[in-house]
């Protein structure tokens, strides 16, 4: 198996101004190339120090990845080190050139600066990535057995680039097809997960399964490299089987949807309409619907009814039921959701009212107490939990991801 070295270049970096994500997606696709990636840095804007750290990560890995540094000022020095350690002169590249000059007239800038035109030097002998999202190009470039590709710095380049250039040029590198599927599961921690799939974990070669810990979830990805595509995916598919048989109750994703996308696509197949009544979530279930593309066909509305005020004016919980049990109980989570069922266009209305902390706790309902229910025409389903706390936000989002199971389990009966 090839492996690499990726290096994230800018002093902005390490000053923890720019959080750098480029090496997580890099490292995802890398590794579903077959590539191991043993090492991760990041270097400052020195041309001294980024030089040993290029010589060393060559030396180490079959292949270096750089990210930034191919920018038009003067600190942007990451092409003429990797030009240099490869003894490759600079050369002006025409279409480089051509697409500079295109971008810089749509600016407006006739007559742009010397130093942006560097950006259209490259090393001889490179193969060009030319940058649809950018201005400046990035390149591979490789020698001895050594490979080294130079990518952009901003994600949205740096993404646009590999896809287009730098992943089809490793491609055509690998001697074999990987491929990998990706299993997500709700209600079972990381460890316990594991342990379900000990039978298909102990021992492993190929294919390949590994666990992952999310936030309130875990993801399980399974990936085998073979001599041809139909024989990694048949063994990929083989062990999601038995994977499923060992995990199956808490298994909502066999092709790595986000719980939303999975809700939303059961509505749209069972021609069903949602609405929400949200306490503590205040409206982060909406939220998390409405980011599906397409969630319009499916989702009504929400009602936001954080006080004891909009829980009677606009679901029509009663006084009595605020007053004798409050917020936060069944009998209240009930009237939620069948208020914001007869008060809406749905089909299915849910409601979430809970403690997410760090306030508002008592003896009988500490942080982490929440009451869920579920409205059809047929009733009103009510579900207590009592989750971990984990801090407001993650309480708030585990809340989101519990409403997207008991709407899956209740679409599924």
């Amino acid at each position: 198996m090839p492996s690499a070295t990726i290096i994230a270049v800018g002093t902005e970096l390490l000053f923890g101004q720019v959080v750098n994500t480029n090496a997580a997606y890099l490292s995802r696709h890398l590794r579903d190339l077959g590539v191991s990636v043993p090492y991760h840095h990041v270097v400052g804007d020195n041309p001294g120090r980024f030089r040993a750290l290029l010589d060393e990560a060559l030396a180490q890995t079959d292949i270096v990845i750089t990210t930034g540094g191919l920018g038009p000022t003067q600190d942007d020095l990451t092409k003429e080190i990797i030009a240099e350690a490869f003894g490759a002169p600079l050369e002006y590249d025409d279409e480089a050139k051509q697409r500079l000059d295109e971008i810089m007239r749509g600016f407006g800038a006739k007559n742009y600066t010397e130093n942006n035109l560097k950006q259209a030097k490259l090393p001889a002998s490179a193969t060009i990535f030319y940058n649809d999202a950018g201005t400046a190009p990035g390149f591979a470039i490789e020698k001895d057995g050594k490979v080294a590709i130079a990518l952009p710095g901003p994600p949205r380049e740096m993404k646009a680039m590999w896809q287009k250039g730098a992943l089809p040029y490793l491609a055509k590198l690998a001697d074999a097809v990987i491929y990998s599927k990706i299993l997500r599961f709700y209600g079972i921690g990381e460890s316990a997960l594991e342990t379900a799939l000990l039978p298909i974990i102990d021992g492993q070669t190929d294919p390949t399964v590994a666990t992952y810990a999310k936030e309130g979830e875990c993801a399980v990805r399974i990936a085998s490299m073979r001599k041809t595509q139909p024989e990694a995916e048949a063994a990929v598919a083989a062990a999601a089987r038995r994977a499923k048989e060992l995990a199956g109750q808490h298994l909502y994703s066999e092709d790595d949807k986000d719980y939303p996308e999975v809700v939303v696509d059961l509505l749209r197949a069972k021609g069903l309409r949602l609405a929400a009544a949200e306490s503590c979530t205040g409206g982060l279930f909406a939220g998390a619907i409405t980011s599906v593309p397409g969630s319009s066909d499916v989702f009504d509305r929400s009602f936001v009814t954080y006080s004891n005020k909009s829980k009677l004016d606009l679901l029509r919980v009663s006084p009595e039921t605020l007053a004798r049990e409050g917020a936060v109980s069944e009998q209240c989570a009930r009237e939620m959701a069948a208020g914001a069922l007869a008060h809406s266009d749905a089909d299915i209305a849910v409601s979430v009212t809970g403690i997410a902390g760090p306030t508002g706790a008592t003896c009988d309902k500490p942080v982490g107490t929440v009451h869920f229910a579920i409205a059809t025409k047929d009733g009103v389903e009510a579900y207590e939990r009592h989750f971990r706390d984990r801090g407001r936000q993650v309480n708030r989002s585990v809340c989101v991801l519990e409403l997207c199971d008991i709407i899956r389990k209740k679409l599924l009966l």
